[in-house]
């Protein structure tokens, strides 16, 4: 069976909300601006889309519209992870029942199993479908890492789990997932801040929080390392950086969201248990947008 190449940048996108519930114009919108900008995929429903605060039906809705307005044009990688493991196989049924092109499945969060449950809870998932199969490590908001070992042994065992969305925020990481697996698995960054060091350690591209309002600009960091154009990259990841940063001073997708809303993308709307931004850190973030000439 062929997989797609994740090589490029994809975007995890906001959900945005209109007094409390799913504004679908607003979602539309925001993935054909994506696609205008040349981005290679868009990620629904992931950590920046608040999953945990949508309901299934939300979260159906989400990812039908997301596969809808691509078209095929880029590819969809929808957010399916679960830390109930029959929760995350349904998930993954329905995102490929959708027609998404590919399930991004995040650890299993506050359960906290052994690296034999791991391997289980994926293992379960993959053989539940054909689309292939994204692992998700982000030990910050999970509690655990998923071990080098796990890895290797889902993608010895498992023929459509085919790369992972590193967000542990260690290069030295990245380094040993290459040295264990196969050249044929894909690397991508969980964080814009780190795109390019993961990338030269042996990455492919970025799940992006920021290509949300600079969708052209984060392929274009991509796809210059990936030609071989180091002095593009290193040029474009300098003129990000004080954003890359600021978009995570709150927790995301807060900031991402104020800065959209600044832009007259969508509204800033979170659901609790996430609010809006402190004063001092949304006009922090006002001055960055600024100085990037994005406001």
């Amino acid at each position: 069976m062929s997989f797609p190449s994740f090589a490029g940048a994809h975007t995890a996108l906001v959900t945005p909300f209109k007094d409390g519930a799913l504004d679908e114009a607003a979602l539309t919108a925001l993935i054909e601006a994506q696609i205008k900008g040349g981005i290679s995929g868009i990620v629904p429903v992931g950590t920046t889309g608040e999953s945990p605060t949508l309901s299934h039906e939300e979260h159906r809705r989400v990812i039908e519209i997301a596969v809808k307005v691509a078209a095929k044009r880029v590819l969809v990688i929808a957010g399916t992870g679960s830390n109930a493991t029959s929760e995350a196989v349904e998930l993954t049924v329905e995102a490929e029942k959708l027609g998404a092109d590919a399930a991004l499945v995040v650890a299993p969060y506050y359960n906290k199993p052994s690296p034999e449950g791991l391997y289980r809870h994926f293992k379960m998932v993959a053989d539940a479908v054909t689309i292939p199969i994204v692992l998700y490590s982000i030990p910050g908001r999970c509690g655990i890492e998923i071990p080098v070992s796990v890895v290797a042994r889902l993608a010895a065992d498992c023929p459509n789990i085919i790369a992972i969305k590193e967000a542990g925020g260690k290069v030295d990481r990245v380094h040993e997932l290459r040295a264990a697996l196969p050249n044929s698995f894909q690397i991508l960054s969980g964080d814009d801040a780190l795109t390019l060091p993961f990338m030269a350690a042996g990455g492919v591209g970025v799940i992006s929080v920021a290509s949300n309002i600079i969708p052209a600009e984060v392929e274009e960091l991509v796809r210059s390392f990936l030609k071989g154009n180091l002095g593009k990259t290193e040029e474009l990841h300098a003129r990000f950086a004080s954003l890359f940063h600021d978009l995570f001073i709150e927790p995301n997708p807060v900031p991402i969201k104020t800065a959209l809303a600044a832009r007259g993308i969508c509204a800033q709307d979170v659901r609790l248990p996430l609010c809006e931004m402190t004063t001092s850190n949304k006009d922090l973030l006002l001055k960055t947008l600024k100085e990037s000439h994005l406001l």
